[in-house]
């Protein structure tokens, strides 16, 4: 049974749905979303997990800014690292036994530098749909830096967009994430909200600014060398490419596994990588 919970960090509430007891559990999972998806991210590979095993405590995390979390103070845009901070003091407060962190995109690139930077705190890394943090040539730095500046200012003028109904907020991302619309409901329906005007996305509009920064490659590869726990990263035969050319190039520094599916393949192969966490889970 899933239940939501909320915790208070410092920069406000932040919005978990959970099954299972923290404080009793052998092994405790906690769960990192996507990019603008939320925690019903992982609906239904916790309700796999949780039947394969009444000993796994389960906590699925919406980001600040996403879901039913409070949204970062104004003027904020949500740097990644900032994330690495929040997720600190959630876990201080849960206090988990053994620590699983479970990345989907967005939250492997978050769960990778954690695993990281606090290596005493976590046994075990599953990185679906990412490889660590993102990185580019620092020849680059200068026109990032201009583009995402102007990318704020872009932002800043953007009308609030309203749709008519639920269903065609689940279609416009059934679309673009080329899902089927049963699969991607309860990110729409967690991620929506009614108004007057009519249906919105809940999410802090400055989570689409693009990014000030991003890591050399040098960066990239001294954190993903700092992970030190079993690290297991699940791609889909159809997601981003530029993944698969990494683990075929072996600079992922982790077992590799493939399932069918695209960027979102947890969604489409929820059982299959349930199963794939739960060896992960034995290895621990």
């Amino acid at each position: 049974m899933l239940v939501e919970k909320q915790y208070s960090i410092a920069s406000g509430q932040l919005a978990t749905i959970e099954f299972g007891d923290c404080q009793s559990a052998e092994v405790s999972v906690v769960f990192l979303h996507g990019w603008l998806d939320n925690a019903a991210s992982f609906f239904s590979v916790m309700e796999a997990l949780s039947a394969q095993s009444a000993s796994i405590y389960g906590c699925a995390v919406d980001f600040p800014g996403h879901g039913l979390s409070s949204p970062k103070t104004p003027h904020s845009y949500y740097p990644f690292h900032d994330y690495i901070d929040d997720i600190f003091q959630l876990l201080s407060k849960i206090s988990p036994n053994k620590l699983i962190l479970v990345g989907h995109s967005l939250g492997a690139l978050v769960a990778s530098c954690y695993s990281a930077a606090f290596p005493d705190q976590v046994a075990g890394l599953v990185q679906i749909e990412g490889a660590g943090p993102l990185s580019e040539s620092a020849e680059h730095g200068v026109t990032r830096l201009r583009q995402g500046v102007m990318s704020r200012q872009r932002l800043r003028r953007k009308p609030v967009r309203y749709f008519s109904s639920l269903e065609h907020m689940i279609e416009r991302r059934a679309q673009i994430n080329d899902l089927p619309k049963p699969l991607i409901e309860p990110i729409v329906a967690r991620g929506a909200l009614q108004e007057e005007s009519g249906w919105r996305w809940r999410h802090d509009i400055a989570l689409q600014a693009d990014s000030l920064y991003r890591m050399s490659d040098a960066q990239a590869a001294e954190i993903n060398s700092a992970i030190s726990c079993p690290n297991l990263i699940i791609l889909g035969d159809q997601g981003y490419p530029h993944l698969r050319k990494k683990a075929q190039a072996k600079e992922c520094f982790g077992e590799v596994m493939t399932v069918k599916g695209g960027h979102h393949c947890h969604l489409q192969q929820p059982f299959r990588v349930s199963s794939l966490i739960f060896g992960l889970v034995n290895k621990i």
